[in-house]
C-alpha cells in the first residue's frame, strides 16, 4: 500500500508543479494583454521590452523543471506558449509545440499555438492545417477566430469569386467564435475585421460597415484589453477614413500610435490625412489657383447643354429614377442625397495623393462656388483635368467640420462612389474606369 501511496503522491506533485508553471505562463499573457491596466499609455514604448523581460523570467523558471518533464506534452506546450508571446516567429517555439502535438495529438491549445507560429513564419497553409485540426478535436473560439483570419489572408486560388466565398466563410467562423463566448473582446475584434473584408469585397454594402463598427464597439465595451488594442483603433480609423468621418479617423490613428509606438503606419496615415485635408482646403479657398481670366473663360461655357445624358427624359439616375435632372447651383444643394437634381461645374484642381483613398478634385459652378468632389473605386489612370466639365447626378453632399490637435478644417464635399456615376465633358465614363477599392488593415491582433 505504501508504494501505491507514494506513486499517487508523486503524480499529485507532478500535477501541482505543472499547474504552477501553467499559472506562470497564463500570468505572462495577462501581463501582455492587460499591460495598460498597470502602466500608463506613456509607457507604451517600454511594453515590448517589459514583456520580453517577463518572458525570459518565465522561461528560466520553466527550464529549471526541464529535466523532470522530458516527455511531457503539457510541458512542451507551456514552453512553446511562453516563447510564442514574442511578436516574431520562434524556431524554438515551433519545435516545442510540434513535440507537444506529437506526444498528445488531442491537445487543442498546442495546435492553436503552433498555428500562430506558422502564421508568424508566413506559412498560412500550415497555420490553416493546425487550426482545422484543432477544431476536429474540439470546437473552440481560438481555432474558429484564427481560421477566420487565415482564410482572409490566403491568396485566392480561384479568382475573386473564390476569394469572396473564403471571406463569407471567415465571417461565419468569427460569428461562431463570438457565439461560444460573447464576453471575449478578441473574438468581437476579429469579427469586426471580417466584416471590413466583407464590406470591401462585396460591393461596399453600408450594412457591413455598420456591422464592423458595432463589433469593434462591443469589443471595447466588454474588454479593457481590447479597448487598449492599437490594431483595433487602427483598423476602425481606416474604415472611418473611407466613410469620410475624418475627425474619428484622425483620433483613431493617433490613439493607435500612442498605444503601440513600434507601429509606423498609424502615425504615417495620420500625417497623410492631415496633409490631404490641408491641401484640399487650401486649394478650395484659392479656387485651385486658377487665374481670374482663365476662370471666367472656363465658366462661360457652362450651360444646360453640358448636362449631356442627364437632360434626357429617358435618363435613369443612380437611384433608379427615370427622367431628366434639374440643374442646381451648389448653394441650392441640401445636405445628404439630392434626388432629381444635378450639380455641374468646371474642374479647377485635382489631387491623387497617397493615403487619400479617393481621387479628389475641386469643381466650381457658374456662381463661382467651389466644392470638393471625392470619387471612389477608380481604376488606375482614371481622372479629370483642369477645365473639364463634370456633372454629378443626384449628388451626395457632406459638410465637414474637423478639429484635430491644433488644426481645424471646414468644407463641403460631394461623395461619388464610382466614376461610372459621373458625366465628364458630356459623356458617360467607360466600364474600365472603375475598380473596387481595397484598403490595408492589420489582419491580426496576436
Amino acid at each position: 500500500m505504501a508504494e501505491v501511496d507514494n506513486d499517487g503522491e508523486h503524480k499529485t506533485s507532478e500535477k501541482d508543479d505543472l499547474q504552477i508553471l501553467k499559472e506562470l505562463v497564463d500570468g505572462l499573457y495577462h501581463f501582455r494583454d492587460h499591460y495598460f491596466e498597470t502602466h500608463s499609455v506613456e509607457d507604451a514604448s517600454k511594453k515590448q521590452n517589459d514583456v520580453a523581460e517577463e518572458m525570459n523570467k518565465t522561461l528560466k523558471k520553466l527550464e529549471e523543471k526541464e529535466d523532470l518533464y522530458k516527455n511531457s506534452a503539457q510541458f512542451f506546450l507551456l514552453r512553446g506558449r511562453c516563447l510564442n508571446i514574442a511578436p516574431q516567429f520562434s524556431q524554438a517555439a515551433e519545435e516545442n509545440l510540434s513535440k507537444a502535438v506529437k506526444l498528445e495529438p488531442g491537445l487543442v491549445e498546442a495546435w492553436n499555438t503552433l498555428g500562430e507560429q506558422y502564421w508568424k513564419k508566413g506559412d498560412l497553409i500550415a497555420a490553416k492545417t493546425c487550426f482545422t485540426g484543432a477544431l476536429q478535436q474540439s470546437k473552440n473560439k481560438v481555432s474558429l477566430r484564427s481560421l477566420s483570419m487565415v482564410l482572409r489572408q490566403l491568396p485566392p486560388e480561384g479568382g475573386a469569386q473564390e476569394q469572396g466565398k473564403c471571406i463569407i466563410e471567415s465571417v461565419d467562423l468569427a460569428r461562431q467564435a463570438v457565439q461560444l463566448d460573447v464576453t471575449d473582446g478578441t473574438s468581437w475584434y476579429i469579427l469586426g475585421n471580417a466584416y471590413i473584408s466583407l464590406f470591401f469585397s462585396s460591393g461596399q454594402n453600408p450594412q457591413m460597415s455598420q456591422q464592423a463598427l458595432s463589433a469593434y464597439s462591443q469589443a471595447e465595451k466588454i474588454d479593457k484589453a481590447s479597448a487598449l488594442n492599437a490594431d483595433l483603433h487602427f483598423n476602425r480609423a481606416t474604415l472611418f477614413q473611407y466613410e469620410e468621418m475624418f475627425s474619428s479617423a484622425l483620433a483613431g490613428y493617433s490613439r493607435a500610435a500612442a498605444l503601440d509606438p513600434s507601429l509606423d503606419e498609424p502615425t504615417e496615415r495620420e500625417k497623410l490625412l492631415l496633409k490631404y485635408l490641408d491641401q484640399i482646403t487650401s486649394l478650395t479657398e484659392n479656387k485651385g489657383k486658377v487665374k481670374a481670366r482663365r476662370l471666367r473663360n472656363m465658366l462661360s461655357s457652362l450651360n444646360l447643354s453640358a448636362l449631356g445624358p442627364c437632360a434626357s427624359p429617358q435618363y435613369r439616375s443612380p437611384t433608379g429614377r427615370t427622367g431628366s435632372l434639374e440643374l442646381r447651383s451648389f448653394t441650392a444643394l441640401t445636405h445628404g442625397h439630392n434626388t432629381g437634381v444635378a450639380a455641374m461645374g468646371k474642374v479647377v484642381f485635382s489631387l491623387a495623393m497617397e493615403g487619400s483613398m479617393a481621387f479628389t478634385f475641386g469643381m466650381m459652378d457658374s456662381e463661382e462656388t467651389c466644392y470638393v468632389v471625392m470619387v471612389y473605386n477608380i481604376a488606375d489612370g482614371w481622372g479629370v483635368l483642369i477645365g473639364d466639365t463634370v456633372v454629378v447626378p443626384e449628388p451626395h453632399v457632406k459638410r465637414h467640420s474637423i478639429t484635430h490637435n491644433d488644426k481645424s478644417y471646414d468644407f463641403r464635399s460631394i461623395r461619388v462612389d464610382s466614376p461610372l456615376l459621373l458625366i465628364v465633358n458630356g459623356k458617360r465614363q467607360a466600364m474600365q474606369s472603375q475598380t473596387a477599392t481595397s484598403v490595408r488593415y492589420k489582419p491580426q491582433s496576436e
